[in-house]
């Protein structure tokens, strides 16, 4: 726990940024929180913490407390109104705002969870567990969820699918080819069509989703001199709240047809845009901001899914997320502490 004083908002994203939180070893940074947030009802829900007892007419915000991988440097560190480090725009900037907004408005109206897992597979995310675990969730009035969204507010999100895409040959050795067959080289027609893609805009309540396929993952061949054998890839495809994961899938397996094998490795939901509940009006008022839809797949699916209205709104900008150098604008934390001050008042 920090010690005490006056503790400002980038004094928490930087204990926060100290502590190593990779995908499958939040424990740390959980007990952190609860012991900050220590006097407040919790819950412990495997790596997870929920702050706040959930029922009707509170909001839940709702923030995932891993990261990535390390790149880069290690700790956080200021520079020029910024604060370096990993995870500091994604999303433990979020993570911030939420614990002082416990800490300064109380837990009447407003429940934290901080969630584990997101950055994996949609198997290992912690936020569906805490939902079953918690069935009063289900009946909040809304939820915030804090991913960065670069002073903007972003309202639904795509969907994501992950496939393994096979392409099988004949191995043989390298100095007589013709006796086999490789399979890296009969996937070069796949690879080829995969890198003319466009982006597929699809337009929804005057938003432009854009549904995208990408290979990102390759794996063949045992050795140097072997032809080799099979060749897997991995397709990720990230597509738009007016299909259904089934559609998604169907429409996948069929753009991959001339592949050997096609396995689905994970499937996350869309989340149709909401901006007619009245939290979510509240928030896009108190910010003026621009509303535009999310590419790319959060959690706001996961509360859509059980009919819990929810909305993308906090401070980082998406675009240095995952990156080497991850780093976020101090006054955004302030920018988005006070807008949701004032949407909750």
């Amino acid at each position: 726990m920090l010690p005490c004083r006056i503790v400002t908002l980038s004094d928490t994203l930087e204990w926060l940024v100290d502590i190593p939180s990779e995908t499958g070893n939040e424990a740390a940074i959980r007990d952190a929180l609860a012991g900050r947030l220590a006097g407040r009802p919790q819950h412990l829900v495997n790596n997870s913490l929920v702050v706040g007892e959930p029922g009707p007419g509170k909001v839940a915000l709702v923030g995932h407390i891993d990261t990535v991988p390390l790149q880069g440097h290690v700790g956080a560190r200021i520079e020029a109104g910024r604060l370096y480090g990993l995870g500091a725009t994604d999303m433990k900037g979020g993570v911030a705002v939420m614990v002082h907004l416990l800490e300064d408005l109380g837990i009447d109206d407003l429940v934290g969870v901080f969630y584990a897992g997101e950055e994996g597979p949609i198997a290992g995310n912690d936020l569906g567990v805490i939902l079953d675990s918690l069935p009063d969730l289900a009946s909040i009035e809304a939820g915030i969820v804090m991913e960065p969204t670069n002073r903007q507010i972003h309202v639904g999100c795509q969907g994501s699918i992950n496939a393994t895409v096979t392409f099988l040959g004949e191995p043989g050795h390298s100095a007589r080819p013709w006796g086999a067959v490789n399979a890296v080289t009969r996937a070069g027609g796949f690879l080829t069509m995969m890198d003319g893609l466009q982006p597929e805009p699809h337009p929804i309540e005057g938003l432009e989703f854009k549904e995208v396929m990408s290979v990102t993952r390759a794996a063949g061949g045992i050795a140097n001199n072997i032809i080799p054998g099979r060749f897997d890839l991995n397709v990720n495809y990230r597509f738009s709240p007016d299909r259904s994961i089934d559609q998604a899938i169907a429409r996948l397996r069929d753009f991959c047809a001339q592949a050997d094998g096609f396995e689905v490795i994970d499937a996350a939901p869309a989340a149709y845009p909401e901006m007619s509940h009245p939290v979510i009006q509240r928030l896009i008022e108190a910010t003026g901001a621009e509303v535009a839809h999310k590419q790319g797949w959060t959690d706001v699916a996961q509360l859509a899914k059980r009919g819990i209205p929810a909305i993308n709104f906090g401070p980082g900008e998406p675009a240095l997320a995952h990156k080497p150098g991850e780093s976020i604008a101090l006054d955004d934390l302030t920018w988005a502490y006070d807008v949701i001050v004032t949407t909750l008042r």
